[in-house]
């Protein structure tokens, strides 16, 4: 990469205006990271050995889970890391890794919530078809097919990023390397790199996002037909945490990448990068086991099996 003649690193700006509180923020960044860690490996782990909970739904919630845990872990290390050392300096392939890695878990996050939304659309609309339709083959085809997409899509507006000349500006203004602020210390012209991100980008998250709009306005006609309360509340609760997943992830991105820079700033960006990078994946298992009465249960029985000493469980198939 020729931008490597003029230097080898970057340095991360961070959050600047907050050195008396260093310490603070490092304490409650790494007790979220650490209970994010916990909370998606205890899912994984319910969802894996309860042979009750082997449905199509908890299989994408499991990707889901899975994917969280290295979303949380692409950026908050080395915002950890920052906060206790005051070193902000990373290497120049290790920042575009980082940016490849977010935006193609960031990507792949999108496509899962898409299918989780097509998967609440079969099970509600199409119930009798139910487990026709989903079955582990599919399920597996799908999730295989979110996965590859997101590791194939986010290659080009990595590739195009890192190929724009820096000319020796290397202080990004954000605390992990996103595509706006360091497109930002580009010195030449840049347009066609900055439609090609937009439309990539763009297409990959609104796309998405159509399907969950289209299934859910299906999902709702199915609903309002149901004659009972009893049994529209059901309905509705097996698609609530996944609705509540999706307007927090939408929400904060759109905010931060639709909305025109000029109206605000890169403390902005961090402040809102923070809740879409950080703390979405640490009330993703909160949202899907304190709404779920299948998880609740399945903990409260492997807590008391390990505290009974038999752990017999049924592994995932």
């Amino acid at each position: 990469m020729t931008n490597q003649s003029y230097f080898n690193d970057f340095m991360l700006e961070g959050f600047v205006s907050t050195g008396n509180y260093n310490l603070a923020m490092f304490t409650v960044f790494f007790v979220i990271y650490l209970l994010t860690l916990i909370g998606n490996i205890l899912i994984i782990l319910v969802v894996c050995y309860h042979i009750n909970l082997h449905t199509p739904m908890y299989f994408f919630i499991t990707n889901l889970s899975f994917l969280e845990i290295w979303y949380v872990s692409t950026t908050t290390p080395k915002l950890l890391a920052m906060l206790i050392t005051k070193n902000k300096i990373i290497p120049f392939r290790w920042c575009f890794f980082q940016l490849y890695m977010f935006h193609t878990l960031g990507i792949t996050e999108c496509n899962l919530l898409a299918i989780m939304a097509i998967d609440r659309y079969v099970a509600i609309c199409k119930p009798l078809r139910y487990k026709t339709i989903m079955n582990i083959k599919a399920c597996i085809c799908l999730a295989s097919m979110c996965w590859i997409l997101g590791f194939l899509i986010a290659i080009i507006p990595t590739t195009l990023t890192s190929q724009v000349p820096f000319c020796g500006r290397y202080v990004v203004n954000h605390y992990f390397c996103d595509l706006a602020p360091l497109l930002g210390l580009s010195c030449g012209d840049i347009t066609l790199t900055v439609i090609i991100n937009r439309c990539v980008g763009g297409f990959a998250t609104m796309f998405n996002m159509a399907i969950v709009i289209v299934m859910y306005i299906n999902i709702i006609i199915s609903i309002v037909k149901i004659k009972t309360n009893t049994g529209r509340m059901k309905a509705f609760s097996t698609c609530s945490s996944h609705l509540t997943v999706v307007t927090l992830f939408y929400g904060a991105a759109c905010i931060v990448y639709a909305s025109p820079k000029e109206v605000h700033s890169g403390d902005f960006d961090k402040i809102f990068a923070i809740l879409y990078a950080m703390l979405t994946p640490f009330l993703n298992p909160i949202i899907y086991s304190l709404r779920n009465q299948e998880v609740l249960s399945g903990l409260r029985r492997g807590i008391q099996n390990i505290a009974n000493g038999n752990i017999k469980y049924i592994c995932c198939a």
